[in-house]
């Protein structure tokens, strides 16, 4: 083989498996980039079942707030009423129509305190205050979730970039930043699954606890 056949043929070596180097680089970054959008696909749907959740129990809460103060404003109508009869009765009134009075009185009385507490059947002021309450808390929870989730897409929106630029630059250390910032958005999501107070909590400074509201 003469001399420049010989580097010639070195030269063709050394561009094969420079390419084959690129192309295994650019298979692994096509994984990365399918595995980083199938998870993007999962935190993305994540976040649109706690944004509906969100909504059902905003709903449910003002609904029930609203039933809590019609109750209170019954309770208050019965009591005053009561109130105000038994002062204006006079004395002399007769005994029937005394017993009467009495007996509406008696009734009046029962349906307030029934207003202020039903057990039975959950509808009290007592039992839709706190129910209410508890569906403030479940509100405020899945809107936590739902700002974890779309932080979470966000940063696996821009891994995805990042991987898609080191390919074209050919650039190793974009592709780094992408799995970095994959792990983060990756985090976020399952933080909105098991854990959706944490991040309000780290961002408050561990003062966690839901803020109540909606009504």
């Amino acid at each position: 083989m003469k001399p420049d056949e010989a580097a010639e043929h070195h030269e063709h070596l050394q561009h094969t498996a420079h390419g084959g180097e690129h192309g295994g680089s650019g298979k692994r970054i096509a994984i990365l980039i399918a595995v980083l959008a199938a998870i993007l696909a999962i935190v993305e749907s994540g976040g649109k079942a706690k944004q509906t959740e969100q909504l059902a129990k905003n709903i449910d809460a003002s609904d029930t707030y609203a039933f809590y103060q019609a109750k209170t404003i019954r309770s208050t109508v019965l009591r005053t009423s009561s109130a105000l009869v038994e002062s204006v009765v006079p004395e002399t009134v007769s005994a029937e129509r005394k017993a009467k009075l009495d007996k509406t009185l008696a009734d009046w009385k029962e349906s307030a305190d029934r207003y202020d507490s039903d057990p039975k059947s959950g509808e009290g002021r007592k039992e839709l205050i706190e129910k209410a309450k508890h569906l403030t808390a479940e509100r405020d929870e899945a809107a936590m979730a739902y700002h974890n989730f779309e932080y979470g897409a966000a940063a696996l929106q821009l891994s995805i970039v990042l991987a898609s630029a080191s390919v074209i630059t050919g650039m190793p250390v974009l592709a780094l930043f992408s799995i970095g910032l994959g792990g983060v958005g990756t985090a976020l999501g399952a933080a909105g699954w098991f854990a959706p107070d944490a991040l309000h909590n780290l961002l408050s400074g561990g003062h966690g606890g839901s803020h109540g509201g909606g009504h």
